[in-house]
């Protein structure tokens, strides 16, 4: 008698509610996949995108980065980059994913034809940094290794010491301040064993005037984070502010900054998992 009762219930409520059936999604979808938002370039919206999620339910073989020519399920307008990938490799993947997307939407290319198109690319940006970060470091003079209570780290090192093989990637200069990256483990192991992640001049004395360095070995995901810390907490000495002052404010402008990463990747709906992952061959529709 129950389940006659259950079963017409149910019958009354289909017939007087039909949108719980329309109303259900008729395709696939995965959540969480946007992690932070990077800004536009040529139109197209960059995110940090979780990795680790793409390969687990949507495309197991998902690596560095994508883009919506190449990949059914990334929307048209948008360049994913995956979070797991380095500051180091931030700037190539994301010239490779622009480049690679427009050689097939502007000329219907085939994706291995444009890859192949797109690594040579990547060649050409890595020898010139490495051509810039050399002859950047040949015109520095010789540094002091400590920070700037002049504590020295490595006894054994001199009072000065000569900048060598430290520069990577020439980022770029914000507020009259030069970005690089730089290899940080080189850092640890021959000037000073407690640099993370990132630093600046006035923190650091081995570091030249107006740079702020960027720890070769943090994820994509970090970079601008570390960016704006530095920047933040350089500011604030520049004005006569202690260090740990400093660092206890630019703390509160990078958590501020987090939380509206968080907020812009939650407004993103999830993403659609089309029958169809892949193509092989560019649409040629253009931008």
């Amino acid at each position: 008698m129950r389940k006659a009762h259950t079963a017409i219930a149910l019958v009354l409520l289909l017939l007087f509610n039909p949108s719980i059936i329309f109303s259900q999604p008729s395709h696939r979808v995965a959540g969480e996949v946007y992690r932070i938002p990077m800004g536009s370039r040529q139109g197209l919206d960059v995110w940090i995108v979780d990795g680790a999620t793409i390969r687990r339910e949507l495309y197991p073989e998902f690596l560095y980065g994508g883009n919506g020519e190449r990949y059914l399920f990334i929307p048209p307008k948008e360049i994913w980059i995956d979070h797991a990938i380095t500051a180091e490799e931030l700037q190539y993947t994301l010239a490779h994913e622009l480049y690679e997307r427009n050689l097939m939407a502007g000329r219907g290319i085939t994706y291995a034809a444009a890859h192949d198109s797109a690594l040579m690319v990547e060649r050409r940006m890595r020898l010139a940094d490495q051509f810039a970060a050399v002859k950047h470091e040949v015109t520095l003079g010789k540094v002091s290794p400590t920070d700037f209570e002049g504590v020295k780290e490595i006894p054994e090192l001199a009072d000065s010491i000569t900048l060598k093989n430290i520069y990577r990637i020439p980022l770029s200069t914000r507020n009259g301040i030069s970005l690089w990256v730089v290899d940080g483990a080189s850092v640890r192991r021959d000037m000073y064993p407690d640099f993370g992640l990132s630093g600046n001049d006035l923190a650091y004395h081995f570091i030249p005037p107006k740079e702020i360095w960027i720890d070769n070995q943090i994820s994509c995901e970090e970079l601008e984070f570390s960016i704006a810390g530095e920047l933040r907490e350089r500011e604030l000495m520049a004005r006569g502010i202690s260090y740990d002052d400093a660092y206890e404010q630019s703390l509160i402008k990078v958590n501020e900054l987090r939380r509206k990463a968080t907020e812009a990747a939650r407004k993103k709906s999830p993403v659609r998992i089309p029958k169809i992952l892949d193509r092989e061959k560019g649409t040629g529709k253009g931008q």
